[in-house]
């Protein structure tokens, strides 16, 4: 008896998705549980596991652009006999070894930590994408036409859809961008002096992110208009603090949102950031880890990013770029001192956001990080 391996719906607005890579051969034994393939769609990544024990009979080839329900090979009872390679498996296992051997290759690299849905407008962290990082990434699971002197690839979904929000966030939005700068060096000071014990007591490291996530939630009640969407003709006003923060993977950026950032400790944050980062590199980000955000945070400076103008993630009224900590001589009391800066950019929708309200935003962003004890404090 034999059970058919379907693609299974993984999301409401999703209807088909790239068969990225087979984890197992045709013919290979397989036990419950097991990673079957991988399915790539315009919004996440997803392995699929074998339903039962048997014997995998594989019909659709890697990098085959499937649909929801469709019928991608089936589970065999038995055991599997050491049998010549058909035409179908080689071509098969010629595709999924280099992607593999890329994937774990991915794995072992260090990738860095910077969409979110709302009812009636789809956003997924491709707009955030272009903000911090060069979009040059294509689906390496897609075979390439070599020419003479170019290489012409198909674009994965992820990629395709990152390129429809890029130019949504830019024809529906009055996007503006205001700057700022702000001294690290109290935040990196509170660091050093209370790592040891904030590992030890909660068993993760005390990064940066957490300050910025709190101090953008301080700016948030300070400046609610950026707390809020436009649908249609009315403004939407959020009363709830989810935060997406940028997770770099090699397929892209995207942006898992941490859930009600007002009510969590910095230990808390930290450590839904960790578990993001894992669940992003390993490819395990699902849907609703990316949905319901109401402002981002995208941060450059992971790449040597000095300066930029980060990109709205729609439906969201705001962005904030985070940049290159740099040793920069700067003014103070009347004598030239270095100090350690970064560069902040907000990006804000002008249609329902004032100049005054951003720079008000920001200012309070530099003031949360210049003196941390307030953000301890609640102030």
């Amino acid at each position: 008896m034999s059970l058919e391996i379907k693609i299974p719906a993984v999301g409401e607005s999703i209807t088909s998705g790239l068969l990225s890579v087979w984890h197992k051969n045709d013919g290979d034994s397989v036990a419950a549980g097991d990673a079957l393939f991988t399915l790539e769609t315009d919004k996440v990544s997803t392995e699929i596991t074998a339903e039962k024990a048997g014997v995998l009979k594989i019909s659709a080839a890697a990098g085959s652009e499937v649909k929801i329900g469709e019928v991608v090979g089936s589970i065999e009872e038995g055991k599997a006999e050491a049998a010549v390679p058909t035409k179908a498996a080689a071509k098969t296992k010629e595709k999924t070894a280099p992607v593999a051997a890329k994937k774990a290759a991915a794995v072992r690299a260090p990738t860095p930590v910077a969409t979110i849905e709302a009812p009636a407008v789809p956003s997924i962290s491709e707009s955030v994408a272009a903000a911090n990082t060069a979009l040059s990434t294509l689906s390496e699971n897609t075979a390439p036409v070599t020419e003479s002197r170019s290489t012409r690839k198909k674009l994965s979904p992820l990629r395709r859809k990152i390129a429809q929000q890029l130019v949504m966030a830019q024809h529906t939005a009055a996007i503006l961008t205001t700057f700022n700068e702000c001294d690290m060096s109290a935040v990196m000071s509170l660091r050093a002096s209370q790592q040891e014990a904030f590992t030890k007591e909660h068993g993760i490291k005390l990064g940066f992110m957490s300050f910025f996530i709190k101090a953008t939630v301080s700016a948030l009640k300070a400046c609610p208009a950026i707390n809020g969407r436009m649908d249609g003709e009315d403004f939407v006003q959020n009363h709830y603090f989810d935060i997406g923060v940028a997770v770099g993977t090699e397929r892209g950026l995207v942006v898992p949102v941490v859930r009600d950032a007002d009510q969590k400790s910095f230990a808390d944050i930290e450590r839904d950031l960790a578990a993001y980062a894992v669940k992003a590199r390993e490819g395990k980000i699902k849907i609703e880890d990316l949905q319901g955000g109401v402002f981002t945070l995208s941060n450059g400076g992971i790449y040597g990013s000095l300066l930029s103008t980060p990109i709205l993630n729609p439906p969201q009224s705001g962005i904030l770029g985070m940049h290159k900590i740099q040793e920069r001589p700067i003014a103070e009391k009347g004598q030239v001192v270095i100090r350690p800066m970064m560069y902040l950019a907000l990006s804000y929708d002008h249609r329902v956001v004032d100049g005054k309200e951003a720079v008000t935003f920001l200012v309070r962003v530099k003031e949360c990080i210049e003196n941390p004890v307030r953000l301890m404090l609640d102030l």
